[in-house]
């Protein structure tokens, strides 16, 4: 397996002889708006992609976690080649399949494409009243064989939603959106320090990749906050924070 942070949370993954993009957002920096409701007025993207984007418009397939323009925008299902098989959860498949991406498969509880088999799970995206504004988002875990197990929580506080999953699949690697992304009121809607932290002390056999940082307006969480917490606590070679552009 090999894994490369693009951006916030757009990766590029080598797995099970497969390439995935996955949560593609394309645009350039600045070309968006701020995050509304947010501590500061910062455009978005913050940062540039760290390469041109045409290498990474032929994967053999994208995953979208779901549909939040951090994650899947306006540039990116513009660019893609609409023969792009894509995998989505459920309540995403009739959205992308109307922007005419042809091979749009929605993954309900598992699924094998090509010699990979992804499981979704669950997330809370967000506490209360905002948590329930921020709409469905899922997690996906990849086994193959010959493979580490490796689970992409996606846009999700830590929670029982998280828990579970790590019980259920027990993966080698976590991928965890960090930041602490926020509005004005309310707690994060992705990991913080404390829950990055908390996931590490509860999973202590997974190998954590903290990415979602750094890029857009309304996260909060850098990269050196979580560096200095994990290293507070003990807990800083649990856990890669690659830069944009790097390899895992």
């Amino acid at each position: 397996m090999k894994l490369q942070l693009i951006r916030h949370a757009t990766l590029w993954l080598e797995y099970g002889g497969t390439q995935f993009l996955v949560d593609p957002m394309f645009s350039d920096a600045g070309v968006n708006p701020p995050v509304i409701n947010t501590p500061n007025d910062r455009r978005n993207p913050l940062v540039p992609l760290p390469f041109v984007m045409e290498g990474l418009l032929n994967p053999d397939a994208v995953l979208v976690t779901h549909l939040h323009p951090d994650h899947w925008d306006a540039a990116a299902a513009t660019a893609l080649p609409k023969s792009t098989p894509i995998l989505c959860q459920p309540e995403d498949r009739t959205v992308i399949t109307s922007a005419s991406f042809s091979s749009v498969s929605e993954i309900s509880e598992h699924i094998t494409f090509k010699d990979v088999t992804i499981f979704r799970t669950s997330g809370q995206h967000g506490t209360g009243e905002i948590g329930k504004r921020m709409g469905p988002v899922s997690g996906f875990v990849f086994k193959a064989e010959g493979e580490p197990t490796l689970y992409i929580a996606g846009d999700t506080i830590w929670c029982d939603d998280v828990q579970n999953a790590l019980d259920a699949h027990q993966p080698d690697i976590t991928v965890v959106n960090a930041g602490g992304a926020r509005f004005n009121v309310g707690d994060p809607i992705t990991m913080d320090e404390d829950d990055v932290a908390s996931l590490c002390q509860y999973a202590p056999y997974t190998k954590v990749v903290a990415v979602h940082m750094e890029a857009i307006n309304h996260c909060l969480t850098t990269r050196a906050d979580l560096r200095e917490r994990l290293v507070k606590e003990g807990l800083i070679d649990q856990v890669a924070i690659p830069e944009d552009g790097e390899w895992v």
